[in-house]
């Protein structure tokens, strides 16, 4: 009798052990990222060798960074993928998020019509870049989602103290991501501000040229953070910070410098600490 008790808790132990493997591996959790990340393809190149190695599955929700951060505020999504530095640190500080990382960097170029009829290939800065555009008056196309980019551009438009929104003549925001913006700043020869990853994955099917590059202001750092679970218990805490690890490990960073355009040139530069 003792020999069949032990048989019995032996086998439904085994059942447990694989009933635990099988929910382990069905394991999801939720991202909140900046667009940028979805629509130069990055996710759908690192996320497969991720989701193999650990059999997590990581549901993405692409949408501006603001709209991304405050997702994660409210606990709708485990780890936030983004690129407003001072807007992750503020939200890190009011104890929103734990464990933040840098992750990789690429960088905001000036786009517009081959033409240039606003001269900004000649620029000696990009807030002389911006100040052209609007001295001409020529058409610039916004994102108006508050997504790292357009907070990037309201910034370089302040700091080149011009306030273009209330110029309904040439400005436009257009509430929507940087594919789509790129989309329209193309059909309309329109200039507009973009992250180069983005640029690249779409370049050959825009009429659309960088016009400016390589200033400081224009550089673009991304980072991860996981919602904190002291404030929301429910988010799975343990599976987004196996993520976050990944990403700044030696294998996620050489995936992610891995990734490149048709030409062979990195859409992001890893630089994890």
């Amino acid at each position: 009798m003792r020999k069949k008790i032990i048989l019995a808790v032996l086998v439904l132990g085994s059942a447990f052990v694989v009933f635990s493997s099988v929910l382990a591996s069905g394991v999801r959790i939720r991202c909140a990222s900046t667009t940028s990340l979805q629509n130069s393809g990055l996710f759908e190149y690192i996320l497969p060798v991720f989701e193999k190695k650990t059999s997590i599955k990581v549901d993405v929700v692409a949408v501006g960074t603001g709209a991304a951060i405050e997702i994660g505020k409210r606990g709708d999504a485990d780890v936030v993928f983004v690129h407003a530095k001072e807007l992750e640190l503020k939200a890190l500080k009011e104890g929103y998020f734990v464990n933040r990382h840098d992750v990789m960097y690429n960088d905001f170029v000036v786009v517009g019509p081959p033409e240039d009829p606003a001269g900004i290939r000649k620029a000696g800065s990009v807030l002389e870049a911006f100040r052209m555009i609007a001295g001409k008056k020529q058409p610039f196309v916004s994102r108006g989602d508050n997504s790292g980019t357009h907070m990037r551009e309201r910034k370089l438009w302040r700091l080149s103290g011009i306030d273009p929104r209330g110029e309904r003549r040439w400005y436009l925001e257009v509430g929507q991501g940087m594919a789509k913006t790129l989309r329209i700043a193309s059909e309309k020869q329109a200039y507009t501000l973009t992250d180069r990853g983005t640029l690249l994955s779409m370049k050959d099917t825009l009429r659309l040229e960088i016009l400016y590059e390589g200033d400081p202001e224009l550089f673009n750092q991304y980072g991860v953070m996981a919602v904190n679970p002291e404030r929301h218990r429910h988010v799975k805490y343990k599976e987004a910070m196996m993520f976050i690890k990944w990403l700044v490990s030696e294998e996620g960073q050489r995936v992610i410098a891995s990734f490149k355009d048709k030409t062979g040139r990195p859409l992001f530069i890893p630089n994890a600490r």
